[in-house]
């Protein structure tokens, strides 16, 4: 490992250890990730990884008393940093925690409040990254969403909308619960995942998402969604073959 890499590494653990969860330590990371000796070491990835895990594990316990704003900012910056080491589980697991912190407050504060959007978007990303049991019930959450929006003012309900939506989070929810709760290699599940991923490809290649599948803008959420598509493919074509 060259100095400066070790430079880098030393400087980013001290501002984490620091609780430094700003702009400027992000840009530190990823100066640090883009190194070309970081770049291809499987080690140093993985040294980075453990660090974060260890650190945010403190993190959450140091700020458990701390007002619901206080913790969203930091759960931000910890979803980021993982995106940026390629802690997808990490990742998800701490946007789905500061969803739930959201939904808690928002009885409070309507800014906070979770849209169903922003639910189906996390659920598709759980379950392109096998996550099919967060997102299940990140479908179910969608679902909710839909169902106090419309008791709430149901007068300017869209219904073609509404129900094109509670479609697409069913047809994902089902997919979901059954691959989380079904024996790997059984048949039936197979089929079950290759129809989803059918017509998830299909609507892909065709370009007809919709306003309802543009994803939010909620930081950390674009960054670990390239590849997904490919995945999608392979996915596919896996199941295909479990199924001849």
């Amino acid at each position: 490992m060259s100095n400066a890499v070790s430079q880098q590494i030393s400087l980013f653990r001290s501002q984490i250890q620091n609780r430094r969860f700003g702009d400027e330590t992000v840009a530190i990371l990823e100066s640090l990730l883009a190194h070309k000796d970081v770049k291809s070491s499987v080690e140093n990835r993985s040294a980075l990884k453990e660090f974060m895990k260890h650190e945010s594990l403190s993190v959450i316990r140091e700020i458990a008393q701390k007002p619901v704003d206080h913790k969203l900012v930091i759960a931000d910056f910890l979803v980021r940093a993982f995106a940026l080491i390629g802690d997808v589980e990490s990742c998800l697991a701490l946007r789905y925690e500061a969803f739930l912190m959201r939904d808690e407050k928002a009885s409070s504060d309507a800014r906070l409040e979770v849209s169903h959007r922003e639910w189906f978007v996390f659920a598709e990303q759980s379950f392109d990254n096998g996550f099919y049991s967060i997102a299940g019930k990140a479908c179910e959450r969608a679902l909710l969403c839909i169902q106090m929006n419309h008791m709430v003012d149901p007068e300017n309900d869209d219904s073609l909308h509404c129900e094109h939506a509670v479609d697409k989070i069913k047809r994902l929810k089902d997919a979901a619960m059954m691959l989380a709760s079904s024996q790997s290699g059984s048949g039936r599940v197979q089929v079950q995942a290759s129809e989803y991923m059918k017509k998830k490809i299909k609507e892909q290649q065709l370009k007809q998402q919709d306003s309802f599948c543009i994803e939010t803008h909620s930081s950390g959420s674009t960054m670990f969604r390239n590849g997904i598509k490919r995945r999608n493919l392979r996915k596919l074509q896996e199941c295909q073959c479990l199924h001849q």
